[in-house]
């Protein structure tokens, strides 16, 4: 589907359901070209179950930084055993960019947004090329960048399906009670929004839930989710196999 095309359904998404309307991106508009990028964090079970009832061969890609929480990574291989997915796929950063850019493992301390670039931005460029849409589990709520974020978002490259972009915390609490989903195991320590280890911390009662995100910093979003034109992802070589 182009992006004209795409642009030209935007509005039948306008007040359909979560479930709705991502079961309408996976079997109708954009089935077979649909995949789930996944940050396996304390909201990931919700889009993972729904898509498990939907299709659970549906491709999906976890940015496997080689700076997870221990924790992380044993709810990604519980939820993906629990409910069935069968084309999961953890995508590492390139060695050899590692080794020329960060072989210390230190760059987060001084180069933030280069560190998510070569470990989450430029990694996700290499095997998503292949989809026309992928699904994001971002909320309207958790950032100011994210506030007017529709269900069906076009404008950059790929289009973005956000089934859950008008969902409260609560909602997300709810659907987890509701269907039995496993919380991540930091949530109970006071981690609200999981990324990498060196870059998240606790939150405390009161704190907005993303603060532990990038604490004492101006960072909000990693920039896997930028707007082309404003976080524009390092160009990387042009993808020669197949992903899947």
């Amino acid at each position: 589907m182009t992006q004209a095309e795409s642009a030209g359904i935007v509005d039948l998404y306008d007040g359909l359901s979560a479930q709705d309307s991502l079961r309408r991106a996976i079997t109708q508009d954009y089935k077979d070209k649909i995949v789930l990028a996944s940050s396996l964090g304390v909201d990931s079970a919700v889009l993972l179950h729904m898509v498990s009832e939907i299709d659970p061969d549906l491709p999906i890609l976890f940015l496997e930084t080689g700076k997870h929480f221990k924790e992380t990574l044993a709810y990604r291989d519980q939820l993906v055993a629990q409910l069935g997915l069968t084309h999961f796929r953890s995508v590492p950063p390139a060695p050899k960019e590692i080794a020329d850019i960060d072989p210390d493992g230190t760059l987060n301390q001084t180069h933030k947004d280069l560190c998510c670039n070569i470990r989450k931005v430029r990694p996700l460029d290499r095997v998503i090329q292949k989809f026309d849409a992928r699904i994001t589990g971002r909320k309207r709520y958790q950032t100011p960048q994210r506030r007017n974020m529709p269900i069906h978002e076009t404008g950059a490259r790929q289009v973005k399906v956000n089934p859950l972009a008008y969902w409260s915390a609560k909602d997300v609490t709810g659907y987890m009670r509701e269907h039995d989903l496993p919380p991540h195991p930091l949530l109970a320590l006071g981690f609200l929004s999981i990324g990498c280890e060196p870059c998240t911390t606790r939150v405390s009662e009161g704190e907005d839930p993303r603060a532990g995100r990038w604490r004492n910093s101006d960072k909000t979003e990693c920039g896997i989710h930028m707007i082309d034109g404003k976080w524009v992802s390092v160009p990387v070589e042009k993808q020669t196999h197949e992903v899947f």
